[in-house]
């Protein structure tokens, strides 16, 4: 018998808009585990890809897409951001995320089209009530907290 709980986007059984996340009840999970958050991370860049070009190329490409490296290097951090296993820090150590931001330019507009981005990929992953409007928060506080430059 699993313990693993299905995606967010089935019902389930005591879910409702006033989720919170704990210990035993992270993101994470709600999410899928591991192959959902990956898949949350393939569906980001896809959003990427195809509406935000400008933030695009800022990433290594591959054949005018995201590079499979970064696809699997943000599923990781995701992954152990989210409440799972910490495996990006084993591979690649703590995140720092200021300092790794810290050579690109994140003005207002890079944020918000990295909010757009992870707003489509919630939406293709049918992510909604109280985890959609959690994750919302988050993702909108690091967003911002990379802003490295004014406008």
């Amino acid at each position: 018998m699993s313990t693993e709980m299905k995606p967010i986007g089935l019902k389930i059984p005591g879910s409702d808009d006033d989720w919170v996340p704990s210990m035993e009840d992270m993101p994470f999970h709600r999410l899928g585990g591991e192959e959902g958050v990956r898949a949350l991370a393939e569906a980001f860049y896809d959003a990427m890809d195809a509406h935000e070009p400008a933030l695009a190329r800022l990433h290594e490409l591959e054949d005018g897409k995201v590079s499979r490296g970064m696809r699997e290097r943000f599923g990781l951090f995701l992954i152990g951001w989210l409440g799972g296993p910490q495996q990006y820090i084993e591979k690649h150590g703590h995140p720092r995320l200021r300092m790794r931001h810290g050579h690109f330019p994140v003005d207002v507009a890079m944020r918000d089209a990295w909010l757009r981005s992870m707003q489509r990929a919630m939406d293709a992953r049918g992510i909604t009530g109280g985890v959609r409007r959690f994750l919302d928060q988050r993702f909108g506080d690091v967003a911002d907290f990379l802003r490295n430059v004014e406008g």
